[in-house]
């Protein structure tokens, strides 16, 4: 018969060898062995002030080694202060980076006409496969995205936009520990069952993300309030297909304006054609339901805002996140296949 068994990371490198400042203050509240039985996170007392505080400084002790990675490497400067934002993983037109860009473009738009904006740094990272054109020119997307961005002075303090070039796992063991919003934004059905929101919520980040791959039991993990949920559903999302899906139907004003500033060139030095094919791609067919997926992800993002707003209880949400984290270890995956598959 078939058995699914849910994969699993190592504690050992995500948190121990990643986030010594982490490590060190779990090892105060429940003392050290968690690191080999991870279900003992369940006893942190995610109210405790003192706890509240000893983490976010871990927070901002992870995020101030990011910034310095980037400016020292990229000559970028971000404000640790701000929200990181991130989404690292193999850039694929499922993963859906094109959606949070396109969502980046809007806020560009709303900063530039003076509304209000919670300071974020958006992060990128991943690589594409060789021959993959069109994931390869999502990547250039977000560079000429970043570029526009991050010169323009309206932007300062408000907003930057980083894509981390030659993304690996030695880079992840610094963008994990940073992340304070972990970006799972797959189209539902799609993914099997990635490890990087397993990776982010053990460091403490809340995940945005649809009902796909392992976002399913982070969620009955965690409880819904503890959790940034949109987009359709994988049932949904096959009636769509079978009633004929046409991306215009659901292009609000908001993506529209995004879509004219990407046709006019103004993040291409002008050049009308470079991202044609990621334009007609997304209008005529949209395989991945960007489109049908937008409107409703923009309305969480603002939810992500608000609740960013009230710190003392995002980190009481991070702390829920990483309380729960332990049937991800991937000590928890191999006791599933010594019973549930090997019988040993």
């Amino acid at each position: 018969k078939f058995t699914n068994v849910t994969n699993g990371v190592t504690p050992r490198r995500w948190v121990a060898s990643s986030n010594p400042p982490l490590t060190q203050v779990l090892d105060e509240h429940i003392g050290p062995d968690w690191i080999t039985n991870m279900d003992k996170l369940r006893a942190l007392d995610v109210d405790d002030p003192e706890l509240l505080n000893k983490f976010a400084e871990t927070k901002i002790l992870g995020k101030h080694k990011l910034a310095d990675y980037i400016h020292r490497t990229m000559g970028i400067s971000v404000d640790p202060s701000s929200m990181f934002d991130v989404q690292v993983k193999r850039i694929h037109e499922y993963k859906r980076q094109h959606l949070l860009a396109l969502w980046v473009i809007v806020q560009y738009l709303r900063i530039k006409r003076g509304e209000n904006f919670v300071p974020r740094t958006v992060i990128f990272g991943g690589k594409a496969a060789p021959g993959y054109y069109m994931a390869k020119l999502i990547i250039q997307f977000i560079c000429r995205v970043a570029e526009t961005i991050n010169t323009d002075s309206d932007m300062d303090g408000k907003l930057r936009v980083v894509f981390l070039p030659n993304y690996s796992v030695k880079l992840g063991e610094k963008v994990y520990p940073a992340a304070d919003l972990s970006e799972q934004i797959s189209t539902a059905g799609k993914e099997a069952s990635g490890t990087g929101n397993m990776k982010f919520m053990m460091n403490g980040a809340l995940t945005i993300g649809t009902l796909d791959g392992a976002n399913v039991e982070i969620r009955d993990l965690v409880g819904d309030e503890n959790f940034f949920l949109f987009g359709r559903t994988e049932d949904r999302i096959t009636e769509m297909q079978n009633d004929g899906y046409n991306p215009s139907d659901f292009i609000g004003p908001d993506l529209q304006e995004a879509l004219d500033l990407i046709t006019c060139g103004h993040f291409s030095g002008g050049d009308r054609y470079v991202f044609k094919p990621l334009l007609d791609n997304l209008l005529s067919h949209d395989p991945f339901f960007v489109m049908a997926d937008f409107d409703d992800y923009m309305s969480v993002q603002d939810l992500v805002s608000e609740a960013w707003k009230d710190r003392q209880s995002w980190n009481r949400k991070a702390l829920i996140n990483i309380s729960k984290s332990g049937f991800f270890s991937s000590d928890r995956s191999i006791r599933d296949y010594c019973k549930l598959i090997w019988n040993i």
